[in-house]
């Protein structure tokens, strides 16, 4: 394929921007005006073209065999397919690579530019484009201005391109493709009706619940109104320390213990708890209305997903829409729906944080629990309890399962009783069965605390090594401030060093403290994604099929409605597929298929 480096040039001003306005609506607004588009073809001379030029040169390019090459792809590959219906063969996004090279530190073009070519001032973003700002039709002396400001940006852009695709793996290129077509060729549609209902109930059940608690909403979402409301009623008003003032301050978080045991404890005050929940969160009502604004013209809902948006390079959301946050039975899940005649695949694994890490850690005997399909959570609840739990004892069960899910990263006992005092369901336990508990746990699985032990001197390695040394640890590699991962990736750990007892990592805008059990957290959530993004693509690969969103750990993708059983269990058969490096990894997963995504 042949390479074309573009970057577009566009109109905004102090209200239509990218800052203001999501990529989607910046796109469709009635303001919206191409200036010009820097393109480099290959390696021939970065060149720009205006505003009485631009589309010529787009359409003299044989897209289907070319490659797009952009900083921030998900903009420009959206105007280059939504705007002017020119579609590439593939991909790619230096944002995105630099996000997988340096994770948690900018991947701005200006800072990329900067840590790529730290001694080269030549290599450097220009700050023409704010002369533009506010000017939809560019003088001749302005084109040229921001006509040169482009051809640097498209230059940097190459420069950076070809630092980073020296070792940058091809299965993790092919994730990127397949992000941005998510956005810029999208084929889920959005039940629109079902949405409005929605944000109409909610907005209506907030109303209600503010006339039931019998005062206005601005006592409900003050903190000091409503901290003297409840002083009126004889209530001693929780309190914690401010982490901006040090000063005492009223503990009204859904998530602060105290504020949760005084609801426990005025449960006839239950009218003013819900009416407060419901002023302070409008998260339904908003999030509601941010679907039905980024919908095409053509009905097709962008799915905006920010590649490498974790440490352990886990997808986050991007564009004002948090689509790794959509709660199973939620409206906003159901919402999303493939086309008339279509239906959506949705895959899960199962425990795979909870598998890896009893395959890393080579703890057989819950190994062996995995590959025979046993309930891990309703054993070890049964060995908590001192009696048989199965899935119908459903409370004494989710101890079980927070146990198994919390407590392999090294989790005392003090939070592991938290983590139960503020879950859904609330379970109250006393200090001393959470020690009991968390003890119980380390015995039984006594492989998973060696292994945070093992870590914990892997980090005096990492510390101390030059970078050239290179130490295997199962499908791993331990390298200077880094481990390697089975597919070419690394999970970093820039400036780590031993200070005062503590290691310390810089987390790009701090120094963190990490520890073995915190390494083994962050290795096993990366290797959890190593295997499903290869599920990914290898689903995406079938015939039958197109992944079109990938939340936590489902796949979601689009196919036919012919025949759609033997399709789900394709995709099922694939993710029961351990990758070669972990071939001995016992996998499984769950689907189903219908018209909405409402697994």
């Amino acid at each position: 394929m042949n390479n074309v480096y573009l970057d577009f040039e566009t109109y905004y001003d102090t209200q239509v921007s990218l800052s203001k306005i999501t990529t989607l609506q910046y796109v469709h607004h009635p303001e919206f005006k191409i200036w010009g588009v820097g393109i480099k073809f290959n390696d021939e001379p970065t060149e720009w073209f205006g505003e009485d030029e631009y589309l010529d040169a787009l359409q003299e390019i044989s897209w289907e065999d070319c490659a797009v090459i952009c900083h921030n792809t998900l903009f420009d590959a959206y105007i280059l397919t939504q705007h002017l219906g020119l579609y590439p063969a593939y991909y790619y996004d230096t944002a995105a690579m630099a996000r997988g090279l340096y994770p948690n530190q900018s991947a701005s073009l200006k800072a990329t530019a900067e840590r790529v070519f730290p001694n080269d001032e030549t290599m450097r973003k220009g700050e023409e484009l704010v002369n533009a700002k506010g000017i939809r039709d560019l003088s001749p002396e302005l084109d040229k201005q921001i006509g040169g400001y482009c051809i640097q940006d498209v230059d940097l852009t190459y420069a950076i391109f070809q630092q980073f695709i020296q070792t940058y793996p091809q299965e993790e290129l092919d994730v990127i493709d397949l992000t941005c077509r998510m956005f810029v060729e999208p084929k889920l549609t959005l039940n629109s009706e079902l949405l409005i209902t929605h944000k109409e109930e909610t907005k209506q059940r907030t109303l209600d619940l503010i006339e039931k608690s019998g005062v206005t909403r601005d006592v409900l979402a003050s903190q000091k109104k409503f901290a003297e409301h409840l002083e009126s009623l004889n209530i001693t008003v929780p309190t914690k320390k401010s982490p901006n003032t040090g000063q005492q301050i009223p503990a009204f978080s859904k998530t602060d213990s105290a504020y949760i045991q005084m609801q426990n404890m005025y449960p006839e005050y239950k009218h003013l708890w819900d009416a407060r929940e419901a002023v302070k969160s409008r998260l339904e009502e908003t999030r509601a209305q941010r679907f039905l604004e980024n919908i095409n013209p053509d009905g097709t809902f962008p799915v905006p997903l920010r590649y490498y948006a974790a440490h352990t390079g886990r997808f986050g959301g991007t564009d004002s829409l948090n689509l790794q946050n959509l709660p199973r039975g939620s409206v906003l899940r159901k919402a999303l729906t493939a086309p008339e005649g279509q239906r959506l695949f949705v895959a899960d694994l199962s425990n795979i944080e909870a598998r890896m890490l009893a395959w890393l850690s080579n703890q057989q005997d819950l190994l062996n629990a995995f590959a025979a399909g046993r309930d891990v959570y309703s054993e070890f609840a049964s060995q908590i309890y001192g009696k048989p739990v199965t899935k119908a004892d459903k409370l004494e069960r989710y101890v079980g399962k927070t146990a198994i899910l919390g407590l392999g990263y090294g989790m005392g006992h003090e939070k592991f009783r938290y983590t139960l005092k503020v879950g859904t369901p609330s379970v109250d336990i006393t200090e001393s069965t959470a020690l009991s508990i968390v003890s119980q746990y380390r015995a039984m699985y006594p492989n998973i605390p060696q292994l945070w032990n093992a870590f914990k001197y892997h980090l005096f390695t990492m510390a101390v090594t030059n970078k050239d040394s290179k130490v295997p640890y199962g499908p791993l590699f331990i390298k200077s401030k880094a481990i390697e991962l089975p597919n070419g990736m690394h999970l970093y750990y820039p400036g780590l060093i031993y200070e005062n007892g503590n290691h310390m990592y810089n987390s790009g805008k701090t120094m963190v403290k990490t520890y073995g059990a915190r390494l083994v957290e962050n290795v096993v959530q990366a290797l959890a994604r190593t295997v499903i993004v290869e599920q990914m693509l290898t689903v995406h690969k079938m015939p039958e099929v197109s992944v079109v969103l990938q939340v936590h750990d489902e796949i979601i993708s689009i196919g036919s409605n012919i025949n759609p059983d033997e399709t789900l269990a394709k995709i099922i058969d694939i993710m029961k597929t351990p990758p070669l490096w972990c071939s001995d990894l016992p996998l499984d997963a769950e689907g189903g298929h219908s018209q909405q995504y409402d697994k």
